[in-house]
């Protein structure tokens, strides 16, 4: 009888053994003389990325069961049942000793990343900051997709370089979240459009550029007018020529007109007995000097103050030309 009270016994603390490790323990078969079991301290556990996790076991024989991972990838397990997650997804850790083992499902979230912005736009020289949150509090690193267009430094800061679209990432164990950055182009207002100059004359215009980068300046025609690089303009003879301010494709312009200058004299007819001289005046709408000469140097002769000599009787024409205009004194050489 008292075989069979011990056979009951053992049958009942069986039972009660599995009941309490459903569903994941296994016992061994059951003998008269011994029961083999091991119990876990939890069957189902979640995670996330860089979390650990102490699983304790109870045995039947008081040993340390041996600790497995059927994807140590995911998440790992030291002899101790201490888990480690690793990455997002799903593995079995398994406790075993003699005849007996039991498991644990770990599920291992995957890091959710939140961005303070998920679309920007900058311009060139501009800079705008990220801010990432993740959910296992784990530190993401950043990337831009086109460093041509935008950078960005480890601490979510991004700075426009020149006008496009580039996609900024951020990465934290494996998971990505995404910002799309346009680097917006300038736009320019020239405080002039349009000039009058004389030959020699400068003028000096302005350019408001909304991304505080300096123009390119540039004349299309250097014989009519140039201009430096802080958009100050020569105009160099008569014509027109156009002036271009230029950032980052964006570009504006200014109209340049040297002008024809006006001439007058001080006399347009002159009567000079071979040997005399008379000076003759010319004023020059432009200040600038003219240049004299004359149509028959062997009748008269002229200096560069418009001097004339007469040198011999007939008539000749003395000029006084500048940058295009030319007017023309009548000169009548008597013996």
């Amino acid at each position: 009888m008292s075989h069979i009270k011990k056979c009951i016994l053992s049958i009942l603390l069986c039972i009660t053994l599995l009941t309490l490790a459903l569903p994941y323990q296994t016992v061994s078969a059951l003998t008269s003389d011994s029961i083999t079991f091991l119990i876990l301290s939890q069957y189902k556990a979640v995670a996330d990325i860089g979390d650990k996790i102490n699983l304790f076991a109870v045995t039947s024989n008081g040993k340390l069961p041996t600790w497995k991972s059927s994807d140590s990838k995911i998440a790992s397990v030291n002899t101790y049942g201490e888990v480690t997650a690793k990455k997002a997804g799903s593995t079995t850790i398994t406790a075993k000793i003699k005849n007996a083992e039991a498991s644990c499902m770990i599920t291992v979230n995957k890091t959710k990343i939140t961005l303070n912005k998920t679309s920007g736009s900058i311009e060139r020289g501009e800079s705008l900051k990220l801010t990432a949150a993740t959910s296992n509090n784990s530190e993401v690193t950043w990337k831009s997709s086109k460093k041509s267009i935008a950078t960005i430094d480890e601490n979510g800061t991004i700075t426009g370089i020149k006008p496009g679209e580039s996609i900024i990432t951020a990465k934290a164990d494996g998971s990505i979240a995404t910002c799309i950055l346009i680097v917006k182009s300038p736009t320019i207002k020239l405080s002039k459009t349009s000039v009058k100059l004389y030959r020699g004359e400068t003028v000096k215009i302005s350019a408001d550029v909304s991304s505080k980068v300096n123009p390119v300046w540039k004349t299309n025609k250097k014989s009519v007018a140039i201009v430096d690089e802080t958009g100050t303009i020569t105009a160099i003879k008569n014509g027109t020529a156009v002036i271009k301010a230029t950032v980052d494709g964006v570009t504006k312009i200014c109209n340049v007109t040297v002008k024809k200058p006006d001439i007058s004299l001080s006399s347009t007819e002159l009567s000079l007995e071979k040997g005399t001289s008379k000076t003759i005046t010319a004023t020059v709408s432009s200040s600038n000097t003219p240049v004299w000469s004359t149509s028959n140097s062997n009748i008269v002769s002229v200096n560069s103050n418009g001097k004339i000599t007469a040198l011999k009787k007939g008539t000749a024409y003395v000029y006084a030309s500048e940058d295009g205009t030319k007017v023309r004194c009548t000169i009548h050489v008597t013996e």
